[in-house]
């Protein structure tokens, strides 16, 4: 994990374990809280002004995408406590990493950069040569979060889901594609 000395974490007690079924209700929760409602206000990283609604997955989901064998889901516990996980899944050579959440009152304490280190070690295991990641265009602010770490936009863009079965854009949206490069 080249960008994360783990002593440099403001917390202590970190640990990472791929998800199981049984995770999935506190996966749901983790991620509806970091992403939509007031709740996750509480943090920088939402889309609560962005999309009307509270939830943006739920155990069906999580359970269809886990049925792929290619995937996973990382998850970040603090002791017992659940307090960031990601989606990653295998295509090919590249790695898609997906939903990275952190608990809101749980956010600049380097449980993101933690994430990613993982996600970055995850993908040379699996020998992949990038990791590709899409977000909402307009959330600069973690565009150039993510920046920071290695990604990059690809010129590439991809349409917002018209499915509003997670929440009903507030306004037009559409998805950047960025992409690190892990050679």
């Amino acid at each position: 994990m080249d960008y994360l000395a783990f002593s440099k974490l403001k917390m202590t007690g970190l640990h990472f374990r791929k998800a199981t079924p049984a995770d999935f209700r506190a996966i749901a929760a983790l991620v509806n809280s970091a992403y939509r409602g007031d709740t996750s206000r509480n943090g920088w990283t939402h889309e609560a002004d962005l999309i009307e609604g509270d939830i943006r997955t739920d155990e069906a989901e999580l359970s269809q995408l886990l049925s792929n064998p290619s995937a996973v889901i990382l998850l970040c516990l603090n002791g017992e406590q659940l307090v960031g996980s990601v989606y990653l899944e295998r295509d090919k050579n590249e790695l898609y990493l997906g939903m990275l959440s952190v608990d809101p009152k749980q956010q600049a304490k380097g449980i993101g950069k933690a994430l990613l280190a993982k996600a970055d070690e995850y993908a040379g295991e699996q020998g992949c040569s990038a990791i590709v990641m899409t977000v909402i265009s307009v959330r600069e602010e973690l565009i150039n979060w993510y920046r920071k770490y290695g990604y990059k936009p690809t010129g590439e863009t991809e349409p917002f889901p018209e499915d509003q079965h997670f929440g009903v854009p507030r306004k037009p949206l559409h998805f950047v594609v960025l992409k690190k490069s892990l050679v």
